[in-house]
């Protein structure tokens, strides 16, 4: 989709590497969405953000229980905000969980604890949306 272009733009990028907590919306079984605060990383070069989590988490639940799950992860501050929406599948080798936590300490500036539980769920992006500069303000007139 000509919308992943968007994650090619330097500010919209840049967004996606500051601190910043977000949300991740997966579907429930019956069909409902389940939104949840997560920290998300992005690469852009291989059109993927990562998600670290529990395997017993409902939302691992819920990717791992659907046939092509989409996701959206999002992210506000302000007037700015940025939207990927894409396929999730759940990573549990443990080099993927290792790249995914060496991404998470370098955005969020902090390593997790050691976690053998720990998953990634990967999205591979296919639509980006948002607004990550805010309009420039017209000087008042007098």
């Amino acid at each position: 989709m000509a919308n992943v272009l968007l994650l090619q733009e330097e500010n919209y990028l840049e967004f996606w590497h500051e601190y910043h907590l977000c949300t991740l919306t997966t579907t429930r079984p019956d069909g409902t969405p389940h939104v949840v605060p997560v920290g998300v990383t992005v690469d852009a070069d291989q059109g993927v953000a990562r998600v670290i989590t529990r395997r017993t988490s409902r939302k691992v639940a819920n990717v791992s229980g659907a046939t092509a799950p989409r996701v959206a992860v999002c992210q506000v501050d302000g007037g700015r905000w940025a939207t990927l929406e894409g396929t999730a599948r759940v990573r549990t080798d443990e080099s993927a969980v290792a790249d995914a936590v060496d991404r998470y300490a370098a955005r969020y500036g902090r390593r997790p604890a050691p976690d053998p539980e720990r998953v990634v769920i990967e999205i591979a992006v296919d639509h980006a949306m948002g607004r990550a500069t805010l309009p420039q303000q017209r000087p008042a007139t007098a």
